[in-house]
């Protein structure tokens, strides 16, 4: 009997991730049979007619197990696409949404040449920001050492790293200067909202990351409170919201003396960034 193509194999596999919940399976066994087989996603339709070789079928196999236990597709190929560039990404750091990239579209619309990162995980936006501004430096900072090597190791990537200076804090705790612009992706699930999240989150991802294990609004309370002492006279932070949290995340800059605060949003309409510029 003959081996069974790879299209057979990847679509047994989805088959398999359907079966289990997994909310994109035929996707998801596309690229996994591409890592597989050390071909690019795109070329897989070129493979797809030809029997699959015993050693690639092994890895796919292996691949598609964890999958279906819900592990994310990015730590079993070890990288996720963010703003046009991969990044290196483990179980040790949240892995970067295209929600975030709203973020990186607000800042770029206006200038800056110092930038602080807060709570970095990946380094997805301090190494996209340095990447797309040539002429600026930044910090960033993060509690999880694991977060900072993975956070240096993208910045050597993607060549921003003498640009980059990655620090574990919690924090402020150990930030020292002024910066143009301050930006965060902070945890903001509430701690019951993670009890409804998708298995990938709950079971793979850093739940520091995720929750403040509180009301999800307690770090944009510290960063309304402490952000305004590291910024330039006209420094502004922007920082990254639930879909749901806009108005009480206004609310608590606003009462924490701000000047203007705005919200920006994503490409369907839900509030993502919170933006809020130093007083006059």
């Amino acid at each position: 009997m003959s081996a069974p193509t790879a299209a057979m194999a990847m679509a047994a596999a989805a088959a398999r991730l359907r079966a289990a919940g997994v909310p994109d399976p035929a996707r998801d066994a596309r690229i996994l049979l591409a890592h597989a087989a050390s071909v690019d996603a795109a070329r897989v339709t070129l493979i797809a007619p030809e029997e699959i070789a015993p050693e690639i079928a092994e890895r796919f196999e292996h691949l598609v197990a964890l999958r279906a236990v819900r592990v994310p597709v990015s730590q079993l190929v070890g990288a996720r696409a963010f703003y046009g560039r991969d990044f290196k990404i483990s179980r040790d750091v949240l892995d970067p949404r295209p929600e975030s990239e709203t973020l990186i579209e607000t800042a770029l619309a206006e200038p800056f040449t110092r930038m602080l990162d807060l709570g970095t995980g990946s380094g997805c936006l301090l190494v996209t920001l340095l990447a797309e501004r040539p002429d600026a430096t930044g910090m960033a900072v993060d509690l999880s050492e694991a977060a900072c090597l993975q956070a240096s190791a993208n910045a050597v990537l993607h060549g921003v790293q003498a640009r980059a200076e990655i620090l574990q804090s919690d924090w402020f705790e150990h930030v020292e200067g002024r910066f143009d612009l301050i930006v965060s992706n902070p945890p903001y699930l509430a701690a019951e909202e993670m009890l409804t999240v998708a298995p990938e989150l709950a079971l793979h991802e850093p739940r520091m990351a995720l929750t403040d294990e509180f009301d999800g609004l307690s770090v944009y309370r510290i960063i309304a409170a402490q952000a305004q002492g590291y910024l330039t006279p006209k420094g502004r932070v922007m920082v990254e919201i639930g879909w749901q949290q806009g108005d009480a995340v206004r609310q608590i800059f606003e009462n924490a003396g701000w000047g203007r605060v705005t919200l920006a949003t994503d490409l369907d309409g839900r509030a993502r960034v919170i933006c809020a510029d130093r007083p006059a």
